[in-house]
């Protein structure tokens, strides 16, 4: 083959233009029986042939709607095999739209499907430094490196102080690695730890933590501020300049803290990227300065406050633990720990970030690193300058019993410059308060986007260039001056902190969770991660719950839960593709092959319903009555006429109507024909339908029902393996009434459809077990009576016998229903079956058609006739049937007010009775009667009395 090569090198085909294997473009174009529509063009493709095949193209991956680019749609199967000539060229019509729907079929109404504006060109995109590194940093560090470090180190030792830090940063190593893997699975919109959780574990775990986590977020605000505004009041105090009193300073100062923070964020991310940058400096130099200050001479007075520089004797003796105060290991781990908790900060704002999905794991896991070398380096630095005891007194300067390391006093005695600790107290409180009320309202606004909480959608809308959530920023102030006004906040602080773990514990399962599942849509690109240890870490955050505090770690799981509940019974009308969803899919498979070695047994039998229905909404009565007796277990549903898009409509009507049922069609040319090719295909090891219900044929007289028709129904009837249920409700008649009794016609064939939805009023179902086959006639209408629209419904059994036997009948009877467990007191033994009919006048018309009136024909005639036409009724076969039409009578006499009937299906013997004439038995043995249920089990026994 002859080779063409580019510049670069690359082999190329002359005649392939690249830029038309862009997605394709519709053309408006007219046809030559004045239709208009729109076509898509052919292209030269790298092959050198006209084709509507397109190149790999990722516009065609995208969702509807999508921020990052135009969707597009590639042609379809159908487009590709019905394309045409059009001037020269290959042109489809009919194109396919895009509906809004995704390739999945997935409702596009979310994150991922949100249409962008014009004014989202000009948003301001940060990279992973300012995004997310500076952010991390500055959220773990914190107020705690200033002001409990220090005692942290003082009460555990310097020993089990590196243990304290070292698990901390375990805790958050793991979870930012767990969360690296997730962001690095696709393309990562903004809601930060609501995103991820929501799109890995589904709406229902995503929304119950999502809205603990914005009110987490929205309540630190509070509690970073309340610290700042008590540092600004302690220097009022040695000033003397307090306002009121120091409660309502720390008020007034703490409101007037958050105005200034919120006129910062709403002003926009740039200004607030540029003040966590500023407050970023202010505490590195800070730090610094901490350093600086342990190698400049301790002063006398430093000493006697228990500062000697470094000293390898007081670093040996501050090695060991001192407990005070009923203080343990794990109470200063509870105290030292929500010190870590900032590492969601870089993703909270995931939705402002150039490349979430390489920004967040260099820019998390660097925070951990930095953050964690900072707080040991600090922590040992003072351990091997400062003791724990001291008196203050130049004369005496170690006394035993005086606690030295307790607040951001060593700190400052530690520091070079004093009042830079006190700067850097400011900035930490300040930047920390700075990114909750960041975090908060695109948290939220990510939550109502996805419509989780309809309520809640308010606060979806954006503003501006960034899509700013303004009322979510209100919201936040509000909830967060609140709390300000409240003062004590040492009380909720557990609550607060044990909301973030649990986002950190469901972020670390996510991840565990989604490979657990194996599915071939996780391949995240960030590998350094392994399931088991992303399992540990959601149980590290588990146990750590409970070790700051157990009554808040019950309380986040008891919201939790509710939440989870909520969204679980609102069902949310989106589908994300979560692990939920695969492993669901993985233990169903898993279930269904360990079920497939087990032997069927009587008392386990249970009812799988394959339903004939055509369309599901055609036959809501039939297929509510056949739900009735399956419950959740599932049911199978056949069209003949609807495939391909409708069956997926038809599941989706199923799921919305509470409905639960499967929905199956196969394509075929007569019913006999694909009823057969369904059961042979139909479920999956031993779940597959034993019961066949269908509606009965009601149109067997008119012309739409063919003799062959007729007889390949009956055919089918009478050879399937399965159990076999015809349902029959009372017709309505249709004809051309006057309007009034149009209404009234309608309002009848409503409640023929519903009849069985709602709860069944107090009544009788009524069994005519005629025939023993086997006990389904008699578990059938027991099961009823167990589902709680037939609560109200009793029993009563009829058989049939012969005059002078009742009492034995009865006896029998009552001593069988007994020993399968079964109550019922009504029995009734009806002796009068075979007294002839008193009219059969309806029956006569009814079958007048399909006579054959052979008998007034000779021999060879007869004989004839029959060959000819073999469904016809013969005069032979109308001598045996008074019985039949007598069955009706009786019926009617005892069961005319029953909410159901269900009676024993009489069997006709092959090529003994008739199409026409079966038919015709059937209609006239169930006429004018109630809603009535023929069944006819196939002769194996479903009930038994042994345990």
């Amino acid at each position: 083959m002859e080779r063409f090569k580019s510049k670069g090198g690359e082999h190329i085909n002359p005649s392939y233009d690249s830029t038309l294997d862009e997605p394709p473009v519709y053309e408006e174009s007219n046809f030559s029986n004045g239709e208009h529509r729109a076509v898509r063009p052919s292209v030269v493709s790298a092959f050198g042939h006209d084709t509507l095949d397109r190149m790999p193209n990722i516009d065609f991956y995208r969702n509807a709607g999508s921020v990052s680019g135009q969707r597009a749609v590639r042609p379809s199967l159908q487009e590709l095999h019905d394309v045409f000539q059009k001037n020269g060229a290959i042109s489809v019509p009919d194109t396919v739209e895009d509906d809004g729907q995704d390739s999945d079929g997935a409702p596009s109404d979310d994150l991922e499907s949100a249409i962008p504006s014009d004014s989202d060109k000009g948003a301001v995109k940060f990279g992973w430094i300012r995004g997310v590194l500076v952010r991390c940093m500055l959220n773990i560090w914190g107020v705690m490196l200033f002001i409990r470090l220090s005692w942290v180190f003082g009460q555990a030792g310097w020993g089990l102080g590196i243990v304290v830090v070292a698990l901390s940063c375990v805790v958050t190593t793991i979870t930012g690695l767990s969360m690296s893997a997730i962001c690095t699975n696709g393309v990562v919109r903004g809601g930060g730890a609501y995103y991820l959780i929501s799109r890995s574990l589904g709406p229902e775990f995503g929304g119950s933590i999502g809205l603990i986590f914005a009110f987490a977020n929205a309540v630190a605000v509070a509690m970073y501020v309340v610290g700042f505004a008590e540092t600004v009041v302690d220097l009022m105090k040695e000033h003397a300049a307090i306002m009121v009193d120091e409660t309502n300073d720390i008020r007034i100062i703490g409101c007037i803290t958050v105005v200034l923070l919120l006129a910062i964020s709403v002003a926009g991310m740039e200004w607030e990227a540029k003040a966590q940058v500023l407050l970023l400096i202010i505490l590195l130099v800070a730090i610094v300065n901490v350093f600086v200050g342990t190698v400049i001479p301790a002063t006398a007075d430093k000493k006697s406050k228990g500062f000697f520089n470094y000293n390898s004797k007081v670093f040996s003796e501050n090695f060991l633990p001192a407990f005070r105060d009923g203080e343990t290991f794990f109470s200063v781990f509870a105290i030292f720990f929500p010190a870590a908790t900032g590492i969601l900060a870089g993703a909270n704002i995931s939705g402002d970030l150039r490349d979430p999905q390489g920004g967040l794991p260099k820019g998390t896991l660097l925070a951990i690193l930095i953050t964690g070398v900072t707080y040991l380096a600090v922590a040992l630095c003072v351990s091997a300058t400062v003791v724990r005891d001291a008196t203050g007194n130049t004369t005496d300067l170690i006394t035993p019993g005086v606690p030295c390391n307790g607040s951001a006093i060593v700190m400052t005695m530690v520091s070079g410059f004093g009042p830079l600790i006190i700067a850097g107290t400011f900035s930490a409180t300040l930047s920390s308060a700075l990114a909750s009320l960041v975090s908060a309202p695109k948290v939220f606004q990510a939550l109502c986007k996805d419509n989780i909480y309809k309520a809640l959608h308010f606060f979806a809308k954006g503003h501006g260039k960034n899509n700013e959530p303004i009322r979510g920023y209100v919201l936040t102030f509000v909830i967060s001056v609140a709390f300000i006004l409240i003062g004590d906040l040492n009380a909720i602080a557990p609550i607060i902190s044990n909301f973030f773990l649990a986002s950190y514990a469901l972020i670390n399962f996510s991840c565990f969770h989604a490979s657990y599942a194996k599915s071939p849509g996780w391949r995240p690109a960030y590998k350094y991660y392994n399931m088991w240890l992303s399992l540990l870490g959601a149980v590290l955050c588990c146990v750590v719950m409970f070790v700051i505090n157990w009554w808040a770690a019950l309380l986040t799981y008891g919201i939790e839960i509710l939440l989870y509940i909520y969204v679980t019974v609102k069902k949310p009308d989106v589908n994300w593709g979560s692990s939920t969803q695969a492993v669901t899919f993985v233990s169903a498979v898993n279930n269904a092959l360990s079920l497939s070695g087990v032997e069927d047994h009587v008392k386990n039998f249970r009812p799988q319903m394959l339903v004939l229905t055509g369309s599901a909404r055609t036959r809501p009565a039939l297929l509510d009555l056949a739900h009735s007796f399956s419950k959740n277990f599932g049911l199978c549903l056949l069209s003949l006429e609807e495939i391909n898009a409708n069956m997926e409509k038809n599941q989706v009507w199923l799921r919305k109507t509470n409905r639960k049922a499967f929905y199956t069609a196969v394509a075929c040319d007569s019913f006999g024909e694909g009823a057969e090719r369904l059961l042979q295909a139909s479920g999956l090891g031993r779940m597959r339908p034993n019961t066949l219900m269908i509606g009965f044929k009601r149109n067997w007289r008119t012309a739409v029902c063919s003799d062959n028709k007729l007889h390949s129904f009956l055919q089918f009837l009478s050879f399937i393996p399965l159990f076999l249920l015809i349902f029959l409700s009372p017709p309505v008649s249709v004809c051309s009434p006057p309007p009034p009794q149009v209404a009234k016609m309608n309002e009848r064939l409503l409640e023929a459809s519903t009849q069985f939805k709602k709860k069944l009023p107090k009544g009788t179902i009524d069994v005519w077990w005629l025939f023993d086959d086997g006990g389904l006639t008699l578990l059938l209408p027991y099961i009823l009576t167990t589902r709680k629209k037939w609560k109200d419904c009793k029993l009563r059994i009829f058989i049939a016998g012969q005059p002078g036997l009742w009492d034995d009948l009865f006896c029998r009877m009552k001593s069988l229903l007994q020993k399968f467990r079964i109550t019922c007191s009504d029995v009734n033994v009806i002796d009068d079956i075979h007294v002839k009919p008193s009219s059969d006048r309806k029956f006569e018309e009814m079958i007048e058609p399909f006579r054959l009136y052979e008998g007034s024909k000779d021999t060879v005639q007869a004989e004839a006739m029959q060959k000819e036409q073999p469904y016809k009724i013969t005069d032979k076969e109308l001598n045996t049937f008074e019985d039949k039409i007598r069955l009706n009578e009786v019926i009617q006499e005892n069961s005319k007010s029953a909410n159901l009937i269900i009676v024993s299906m009489p069997i006709a013997r092959k090529e003994s009775v008739s199409s026409y004439l079966y038919m015709a038995w059937l209609d006239i043995l169930t006429m004018n009667l109630p809603p009535t249920l023929l069944i006819r089990g196939n002769h194996k026994s479903v009930l038994t009395f042994y345990s």
